[in-house]
This record gives structure tokens, sequence and C-alpha cells, in this order.
């Protein structure tokens, strides 16, 4: 009996495995769903070419930050500088325009230290055109 308890056992396994390769390979065999994309799908995103390229430099209590622009739209920068002193006052500089290959160059200091320093950009909006005036 025990002879026949094992050959069963065996002969349920190989079963089981040959089922399972018959399956996949129909899985693999049918065909791809039609990938239809649903309404509700986000549209793809494109990077914005925008953005000045910019570098800080500390040296002691003075920052310089040296911006480039190579985008065909013009950013306006800040450079904001924040000092280590809790009595030293923080400076935003104010906002300078970099145009399409453009350079630019923002300073600001502290009267101590400087703990850190970090640029803004912002896309500078056209000012509108003015309206043509008709003669009466």
């Amino acid at each position: 009996m025990r002879a026949r308890g094992h050959g069963f056992g065996a002969f349920a396994t190989v079963v089981v495995l040959i089922t399972g390769i018959a399956l996949a390979a129909e899985v693999r065999a049918a065909p791809a769903p039609a990938e239809d994309v649903p309404a509700t799908a986000p549209a793809a995103v494109e990077p914005e070419d925008f953005g000045a390229s910019c570098r800080t430099v500390v040296q002691g209590s003075r920052v310089t930050a040296h911006c480039q622009n190579p985008y065909p739209r013009t950013d306006r920068v800040r450079l904001h500088v924040e000092c280590d002193r809790w009595w030293d006052v923080d400076t935003d500089s104010a906002p300078m325009e970099v145009g399409p290959a453009d350079y630019a160059q923002v300073s600001g200091r502290c009267w101590k230290e400087v703990r850190s320093a970090w640029v803004t950009h912002q896309p500078a909006d056209r000012a509108p055109e003015p309206a043509p005036v008709r003669g009466s």
C-alpha cells in the first residue's frame, strides 16, 4: 500500500506541473488586449524650458549669485541671504530680470557671517502692450 500512495502522489504532482506549463503557454500565446487610454488619464506634462542657472559664491559676509539664462523665456531672479547672527538682518534682493541668453550678477551681504543663501526664480510676465489710440 505504501508504494501505491507514493506513486499516486508523484502522478498527481506531474499532472499539476504539466497543467501549469500548458496554462502558461496559453497565456503567452494570447494576444495582448488593445490599449485603450482612459478618458481620465492625465496629459503628459512637458518640462518647461525656464529658469536661469545660478551659482552662489560666499566670501566672508558677502554673497554673489551669477546667473545665466539659456532658455527663451525671461527669468526674474532674487537672491535671499540668511545671516548667522540673530541680530543681523536677513536680506532679499530686488528682482532682476535675466533675458534669454543673458547673464546677471546679484549680490547681498550680512554684517557678520552668512548662514545660507539661495536664489528664487519667477517667470517674468510681459507687460501688456498699450491699446491703440483712435483719433476722434
